[in-house]
């Protein structure tokens, strides 16, 4: 099975969001931490804020921030939605089946069993699970540090 580059984006987007809870991030902070061309961005923020998983808010001091509580955040749930129902093999698509086995195959049902069980098993991770404590990520994401906080630390 592979992942389409919008949900790839889309779980690089929150978990980016994740990391910097307390304020607005912009699109280009976005992009440039985390590799991802501004444009493909853009379509993914509006189908995330569509469904409710971020927050935008327009204007020069404008931005988004995740729509609910990363702990709420189900990733199969947002891969099921971004992926939306692209067929993992033709036979699953409707329109363009052209195989002659369809009727008979159990490769068909083992793979929709497998896909079923690929998405359960990310039912069970949560955004936060991704973003929390993981300091290696956080790294990367660099997170803006509080002033007050390095102030605090530093005496």
């Amino acid at each position: 099975m592979r992942i389409t580059k919008r949900t790839n984006i889309a779980v690089r987007l929150l978990m980016y969001c994740a990391a910097h809870p307390d304020r607005l991030v912009t699109k280009s902070e976005i992009a440039e931490v985390c590799n991802i061309s501004e444009n493909h961005l853009a379509q993914v923020i509006n189908q995330l804020s569509q469904l409710g998983f971020l927050t935008t808010q327009r204007g020069r001091n404008g931005g988004m921030c995740l729509g609910m509580a990363a702990d709420a955040i189900r990733i199969g749930e947002v891969f099921r939605h971004v992926e939306g129902n692209l067929p993992m093999v033709e036979c699953f698509a409707d329109a363009d089946n052209s195989c002659p086995l369809t009727d008979a195959c159990r490769l068909r049902l083992a793979l929709r069993d497998a896909a079923q069980a690929f998405y359960a098993s990310l039912d069970e991770i949560t955004l936060d699970a991704l973003v929390c404590d993981n300091t290696d990520l956080l790294k990367i994401l660099n997170p803006v540090v509080c002033a007050r906080q390095s102030v605090s630390q530093a005496g």
